[in-house]
Order: C-alpha cells, then sequence, then structure tokens
C-alpha cells in the first residue's frame, strides 16, 4: 500500500489540468488495487472527472464512479471503463511494473497487477471524457461517464445498477467501452457485430462418501472414482447436446479431495466454469451438469445422505451483445479517425465481460465494446515469423505498448461519442 500511496503522491504533484495520458496510466499500472478494494484508483479517477467539469457520485455499487457532464438537448451516452487489478505477480521487468501487494477477501495475501487491461481502459476512459468535455462546441446532449468496480469478480456492473445507476443518473441511449486484446497490434482496433463475449457461470459440485483405508476400497464409498465419472460425463454436455453449431465450454477447473496416497476420503468437489452464448444453451448445460452428478451418484450408490449438493453460484456474467447498427455506425466514425486499415473484425470469445449487464436492461440500450490492440509492433512482428508467442491476458507477462494503444483507443472512443452526439443537422 506505500508503493500505492507513493505513486500516485508522484503523479499528482502534477497540476491536474496537465493530463498526459502515458504517465496517468504508468501511475495506475504500478498501482493496482483488487476487485472490491478500489479506493485510490477511485478517487483518482473521480479527481479527474471533477477537474474536467463533471458532477461526480462517488460510492455508487462500492467504490464506482459516476460522472455526468450535461450540455444541451441530446442523447446520452455511456462511456463505462473498470479499475480492478489480479491477484498475479508481474514479471514483465517494466521499470513502472507493480510489486504491490494485498490480502483477498478470503485472507490470503497476493500480489497485484493490472495483468487484463483496466489501466488501459481508465486512462482511455479518463483521456476520452477529459477531451469531449473541452470541445462542448461539437456535441449537444449528456455524457455519463462511470468507473466501474469489481469487473473480475462479474459483480461490479450488478451492485451499480442494484445501486440505482440508471434511476440515480440519466439513461443511457447508447453504451460504449472498451477492453483490450492480446492478439491485436498496438495502433489496431477490433471489432465483433453480435455476439462478442459469452455466458460465464460458476458452478460448485460437493461430493459426499464413506472414507476408508486405500487398501479396502469395498468397505468405503470412494467420491474420487464418482468425481472422475461425473468429469467424463461432462464431456458429452457440448459433444452431444448443443446443436454443432452453438458454442459451450464446460471445464473442471479445481478438484479436491484427499490427504494421502492410502486413504480414501469422504469427499471431493469439483469447480467448473460454463460459458455458452444463448439462454437455451446456458440452460441445457446447466440443466445437464445437474443431472449428470445426481445421476452419476445413483448410479454409483451415492445416494440419500450421500447425494450430491450442486450450487450454481450467483456469480453469472451474461453474454456481451453488440448492437449491429451501432457498431456498423461506430466503425464507420472510429474509421474517420483511425484510418480504416487500422480497424479489423475480430472472432467472438467464450470470455466473460459484465458491461453486457449496461444493455441488458429493461432499456435493452444499444451497447457496444470495442477491442483495442496492445501489443508491441516488434513483438507482433516475431510472433508473425514464429520466433515469438504473445503474452495473454491475466499472464504475468502482459505487457500493453502504451503510446499507440492510448492514443488509437483516446482517439476511436472520442470519434464514436462525438458521432453519437452530433447536433441535429450535422
Amino acid at each position: 500500500m506505500q508503493r500505492l500511496a507513493t505513486a500516485f503522491l508522484l503523479f499528482f504533484s502534477l497540476p491536474l489540468a496537465a493530463f498526459e495520458p502515458v504517465a496517468f496510466y504508468k501511475a495506475l499500472h504500478a498501482s493496482p488495487e483488487l476487485s472490491f478494494q478500489e479506493k485510490e484508483t477511485a478517487a483518482t479517477i473521480a479527481a479527474e472527472l471533477r477537474d474536467a467539469g463533471y458532477t461526480v457520485t462517488e460510492g455508487i455499487g462500492g467504490y464506482g464512479v459516476v460522472g455526468v457532464l450535461e450540455n444541451g438537448d441530446g442523447p446520452t451516452v455511456m462511456l463505462r471503463m473498470d479499475m480492478d487489478g489480479l491477484p498475479v505477480k508481474e514479471q514483465t521487468g517494466l521499470p513502472y511494473a507493480s510489486e504491490g501487494t494485498a490480502t483477498e477477501q478470503d485472507g490470503q495475501a497476493v500480489h497485484v497487477m493490472h495483468a487484463c487491461g483496466h489501466d488501459v481502459h481508465m486512462t482511455v476512459g479518463t483521456a476520452t471524457a477529459r477531451d469531449l468535455a473541452g470541445r462542448r462546441d461539437e456535441w449537444q446532449g449528456t455524457l455519463l461517464v462511470i468507473a466501474q468496480p469489481a469487473e473480475e469478480r462479474g459483480a461490479g456492473a450488478r451492485m451499480m445498477l442494484a445501486d440505482g445507476l440508471f434511476e440515480q443518473f440519466p439513461t443511457p441511449d447508447y453504451n460504449l467501452s472498451l477492453h483490450t486484446l492480446a492478439t491485436l497490434p498496438a495502433g489496431k482496433v477490433g471489432y465483433v457485430p453480435g455476439w462478442m463475449m459469452a455466458n460465464v457461470d460458476s458452478v460448485d459440485i460437493r461430493l459426499k462418501g464413506i472414507g476408508g483405508h486405500g487398501a479396502y476400497p469395498h468397505a468405503a464409498r470412494d467420491p474420487i472414482v464418482l468425481a472422475a465419472a461425473i468429469i467424463m460425463d461432462l464431456q458429452t454436455l457440448v459433444s452431444r447436446e448443443l446443436h454443432p453449431t452453438e458454442p459451450g465450454v464446460v471445464t473442471v477447473g479445481s478438484i479436491h479431495a484427499g490427504t494421502k496416497h492410502n486413504i480414501i476420503p469422504d469427499s471431493a468437489t469439483l469447480q467448473l466454469t460454463v460459458r455458452s452464448y444463448s439462454d437455451e444453451a446456458r440452460a441445457t448445460l446447466l440443466d445437464g451438469i445437474r443431472r449428470i452428478a445426481v445421476k452419476q451418484a445413483e448410479a454409483l450408490g451415492f445416494d440419500g445422505e450421500l447425494a450430491p449438493e450442486v450450487e450454481i453460484r450467483d456469480e453469472y456474467t451474461p453474454a456481451l451483445w453488440n448492437d449491429p447498427a451501432l457498431v456498423e455506425r461506430g466503425v464507420a466514425a472510429m474509421a474517420g479517425a483511425i484510418g480504416e486499415e487500422n480497424l479489423v473484425e475480430v472472432p467472438k470469445e467464450m470470455g466473460g465481460e459484465d458491461f453486457a449487464r449496461y444493455g441488458r436492461t429493461e432499456e435493452q440500450i444499444p451497447s457496444f465494446m470495442i477491442r483495442l490492440g496492445v501489443v508491441p509492433q516488434d513483438l507482433w512482428d516475431r510472433y508473425e515469423r514464429g520466433e515469438a508467442t504473445l503474452p495473454s491476458l491475466h499472464s504475468p507477462f502482459f505487457a500493453p505498448d502504451p503510446a499507440p494503444t492510448l492514443r488509437t483507443g483516446i482517439a476511436a472512443m472520442t470519434a464514436m461519442a462525438l458521432d453519437l452526439l452530433a447536433p441535429p443537422g450535422e
């Protein structure tokens, strides 16, 4: 925490009006905060928005920040950025690398890193908000700028909406956001019309057995054998129960059971991540997981008091839909700002992003999240020649190229906002 405070103190000894995106980015990168702990980061964003003339409210849905700038009659455009870092120990070797540590909600001491680009998101979002505030003669309407906590937990958007985001503040006509893309060079922007990211569900399966000696398995009920049978059967959900063209993922990411070679444990726990796009596919997968766990247990004699418990956790993140009409309009606006040659249609993914929640309210607000390339050009060239690999999001080696990444992101987001807020007749 001392390093975090020092980094912000050094950066903000500069006048607020002298906003420099790369310096701002490096200060944020060096000082990440975990989900639900974004106190200093939120205060930093709030100060920047106030300095630019926004009416700022803090503490929405935890450490969420909301800035509103009204500029006459016209539509309301929401610009969303997320703030939280990840429990990852940075290994980039950068001079501004994070050395921060924190305590997770479960009491575990962890290193913290912006390994998913939220520092990029905040810098682009803040710079865009400030740029638009200085160009009020070019647009009409209302800007709603939000800095969201806890995206990595799939909770921040839900918390801000539950805290009255669209009741206390103007309801947007359009939602805009961005996310870094670790497979695109800095200076490029990717876009996806329609589905872009998946439904994300977390499922816990708790298995009960009867412990005993490994030499006498007939006197026990082995939950590890049951776990193995369930894991293998789960593989048929995507291959045999979804339509062949319908994407789906069922991954068992964790299995915990036992303490010693020759002891049959009395319990086992499986943790699953489940990905889908449509509501129908999601229901098929979740219902299938519950059915397989229960029926496989019955088949192996684990019934009654030994019946498994299947919990679908409340950390659900809905699939992200980019409104095709808004995508078409946004791509045209960005082309005029960064060049058509720097726009790339990229594949949809099975990752998740809770930005989706803002569009899936009763109002069904058209939303568009762009993908911002971050890969340094020299690394990209080596990758293209087969001489290097690209660090993924959440990697301890994830290292965006700040200047071209930020310059492109700010230009793209500003162009889309100006287009949506163009005065009548222009």
